[in-house]
């Protein structure tokens, strides 16, 4: 869950932000230099000299940790590609197990938080594949090299500062591993995360994100409940739209009551009618006019306070349905060439030189860039659906 907070720094770039991160920038003063102010920050919000000298000792950069921030992916990948990747057949079965064999914990939490327990499992699998790939980097030391590198300094000297008090409460360990990010535990909190939603579910003093699944469930319901989800709602639904339709109303920003899409001609995927609904909801098109649509609810957004990616959103919403008993999505997969960035830097650079303003091209579609293409489509009159995919960049060729 460390995308929660990191969401506008690292998250997937499909349908994600529009900002790249530079090369690691470290500071001019040494790196011994550097944790000497640390410790003093430190020892101002009370963390003991002892766990200082514990967790500080021999404490270097982690080249590891300046090699992964650096890297981005070359290719995006498209609905498709990404809901296959992380809703597979073992995901599936691996999470019917793990419903089953928690499922006395699970229903406790839901009566505690209102979280449905196919929900939570759902995260589970995507963040870590069930507990599987928690992160095996030292939290201390890669926190301690984001916070020498200048560009994010303030955000992970938050984070690193959270992480050495939640240490010194014993709340956990001072070896504990993660990501290199510095998310942690079979969900994946960021520190603050941890000291502001964590929870001792079993009161053993330690919020047990690695091997106690009542913490780790406690605080992954805990949080959702405290981001906004509502009890007793859905978080959207796959819905089929008619081939009259103003596609420019398919964003998030647009919202109208489930009563109000079906009188724009929106049905479910089977083709039923909605259910009468006073209920916001919006209508996203992950794949443009062509592909599958959803009209997505309140706790969709919930979902987007954790990760803030559609992609991501939509993956979690889907396993969830399907593991609590639903088929697979009505709509046929679309195959199409991924695009590269250079592909998507190419797309903004065309767009801007058209007067659709991208902003500096950086091989990222994110929302103003789907803004820009929704400006061209609308002056080439074209489906106005904001889709940057292989036939944008073909028809801007």
């Amino acid at each position: 869950m460390f995308r929660l907070i990191l969401c506008l720094l690292f998250s997937s770039w499909a349908f994600a932000n529009d900002t790249l991160a530079p090369k690691f920038v470290p500071e001019s003063q040494s790196f011994e230099d550097f944790l000497l102010d640390i410790r003093q920050k430190a020892i101002s919000r009370g963390v003991s000299t002892k766990t200082l000298d514990q967790v500080f000792l021999e404490l270097t950069p982690n080249p590891k940790v300046i090699k992964f921030d650096q890297t981005q992916a070359e290719f995006s990948q498209n609905f498709w590609r990404y809901l296959g990747s992380r809703v597979s057949q073992y995901r599936l079965n691996k999470g019917d197990q793990k419903l089953k064999l928690h499922q006395q914990i699970l229903q406790e939490n839901y009566q505690k938080y209102g979280v449905p327990p196919h929900i939570i499992v759902a995260f589970w699998g995507l963040e870590t594949n069930y507990g599987s790939n928690t992160g095996n980097l030292n939290l201390v030391r890669s926190l301690a090299t984001l916070s020498y590198d200048r560009r994010r300094r303030d955000f992970f000297t938050e984070q690193l500062l959270t992480l050495l008090t939640l240490i010194d409460e014993h709340k956990i360990p001072p070896n504990a591993k993660g990501s290199w990010a510095g998310a942690m535990g079979n969900v994946q909190f960021m520190p603050t995360n941890v000291a502001a939603y964590g929870v001792d579910a079993d009161q053993d003093g330690e919020i047990g994100l690695w091997d106690n699944t009542q913490d780790i469930f406690s605080s992954a319901a805990n949080f959702l409940q405290e981001i906004g989800w509502v009890r007793g709602q859905r978080w959207g639904r796959e819905v089929s739209i008619p081939s009259s339709f103003d596609y420019q109303l398919a964003t998030l920003s647009v919202k109208k009551t489930v009563n109000e899409w079906r009188t724009l001609g929106i049905k479910m995927a089977d083709g039923k009618s909605l259910p009468n609904s006073t209920m916001k909801a919006s209508l996203i098109l992950p794949m443009g006019f062509k592909g599958p649509g959803f009209l997505v609810y309140p706790n969709f957004r919930a979902i987007l306070r954790w990760n803030n990616s559609i992609l991501y959103a939509l993956s979690v919403g889907h396993l969830s349905d399907r593991l609590a008993g639903t088929d697979k999505l009505y709509a046929a997969p679309i195959t199409e060439p991924s695009l590269s960035r250079e592909n998507i830097m190419q797309i903004q650079a065309q767009l801007n030189q058209f007067g659709f303003d991208t902003g500096e091209p950086d091989g990222i579609s994110g929302p103003k860039t789907r803004n820009a293409a929704r400006e061209y489509q609308r002056a080439n009159q074209l489906p106005i659906d904001g889709y940057v995919g292989y036939q944008l960049f073909q028809q801007l060729k």
